[in-house]
């Protein structure tokens, strides 16, 4: 590693010894234009300050040797005059390594003037060594703590490399540890070392057996849903056949009851097949479906159902899809159950304020008391001859989803139930 750092450190040193080098003499020319219209434009007194300014907050040496020999700014060595007058007579700029560092030579044409090129003053920019090295030595200095840095990375890296045999296990605990968050993810591979590898097996063994068995628990209940149905319904056929129409009714009430409690058991016993770990369900779909179903049943009831929906394409909610469903029938049974034939539904399906979905439905019967509202909402307790489990139902699935259930008066004269269900 030490060797493949040194490969890629000494090209950048001398890459950066070259780039350096480039920039100060690009700021060397920039400091002879602006000299150059200063030289072209002012006389002699202007000149020297602008030369004395310029030197005063730049390391570099910028003179102005006029036609007469007249020097403004730092004299250039003996060796230089030369190369002065050489550049003043072809009139052409020219940069030399001189002793100490590169000098820029560069004669001004003075507007205005019908002189030859003997009568033009010279700009001399010189660029000293010391300074270069100086910020030379610093870009060294960064790129040498670079590669120190990378250094440092690589030994952290190939530390992790050697460690590498214990991912399987971290792994393999990291399934473990989501399935018993209930998060149903793909079993990882089984590799490593052999010890691991026989864990790894055990445990997708164990996790198979655990399916098989919530397998046979979901066609148990469904068997028993199956045997229930048959007896349930011989005995509402004697229960219809008793002639004391109270006692009739009062069975049956109580029929309706056990159905409605059968039904709910069955319904929590299934939800680890209708939901999965983790349910997401596309909530606009299945809630605008359910809400569809109650439709022809207001039509034959001379109800005006109006159905709204405000949003467009798929919302993700973390509900399961027939526990959507039945929050709907819930909702809108309540509504045909307790309020008179001719009046009106209204159900809004609406993009809720966390990314979820709200439910709103509203009639336009009598209401519900402020109390009345807070007391349905809880488990066994109703507003009429059922179970109670309704709205408990509801206000389940809306917290377990992330969201809620609130009942107030609606602007139609009736109740309204909000529900609020939140997004996957």
């Amino acid at each position: 590693m030490s060797m493949v750092l040194l490969a890629m450190l000494v090209p950048m040193a001398v890459l950066l010894r070259s780039y350096v080098l480039e920039d100060r003499l690009a700021q060397a020319a920039l400091e002879v234009q602006s000299t150059e219209s200063v030289v072209a434009r002012y006389g002699r007194s202007e000149i020297a300050r602008y030369v004395a300014e310029v030197n005063a907050d730049s390391d570099t040496e910028t003179t102005v040797v006029m036609a007469d020999g007249d020097v403004l700014g730092p004299a250039p060595g003996a060796a230089e005059e030369a190369r002065i007058v050489e550049a003043r007579i072809n009139s052409t700029a020219r940069v030399d390594d001189v002793d100490g560092g590169t000098a820029i030579l560069v004669p001004v044409s003075l507007s205005g003037s019908s002189a030859g090129p003997e009568s033009q003053p010279i700009i001399r920019v010189f660029v000293p060594t010391p300074g270069f090295e100086r910020e030379l030595v610093r870009s060294w200095l960064i790129l040498l703590a670079l590669g120190a840095l990378l250094l440092v990375g690589a030994l952290v890296l190939s530390d992790r490399l050697a460690r590498s045999f214990v991912r399987p296990i971290q792994s393999l605990a990291g399934y473990a540890a989501g399935l018993g968050a209930g998060r149903r993810t793909e079993q990882p591979p089984v590799e490593g070392p052999s010890e691991v590898r026989d864990l790894g097996v055990a445990l997708h063994r164990l996790v198979d057996r655990v399916e098989v068995l919530l397998e046979r628990e979901r066609a148990g209940i469904a068997d028993v849903s199956h045997r229930l149905r048959t007896p349930m319904t011989a005995l509402r056929l004697r229960v219809e056949g008793i002639a004391d129409d109270a006692a009739r009714e009062r069975l049956m009430a109580d029929l309706d009851d056990l159905q409605a409690t059968v039904d709910h058991v069955v319904r929590e016993a299934r939800r680890s097949e209708r939901e999965g770990l983790v349910p997401v369900t596309d909530g606009v779909a299945v809630l605008t479906e359910r809400a569809r179903f109650w439709e022809p049943l207001a039509e034959d009831q001379g109800r005006r159902f109006d159905l709204e929906v405000t949003t467009t394409g798929p919302v993700p909610v973390r509900a399961g899809p027939e526990d959507l469903a039945a929050l709907v029938d819930v909702l809108l049974d309540n509504v045909f159950t307790h309020t008179p034939e001719p009046v009106g539904v209204r159900v809004t399906v609406a993009p809720g304020a966390d990314g979820g979905l709200r439910l709103v439905v509203e009639d336009g019967g009598p209401g519900l008391s402020v109390e009345d509202a807070a007391r349905l909402v809880d488990r066994g307790v109703s507003g009429g001859d059922s179970t109670g489990l309704g709205l408990s139902i509801v206000d389940k699935t809306a917290t377990e989803s992330g969201g809620g259930l609130s009942i107030g008066r609606s602007a139609l004269g009736g109740t309204e139930v909000v529900v609020d269900l939140g997004g996957a």
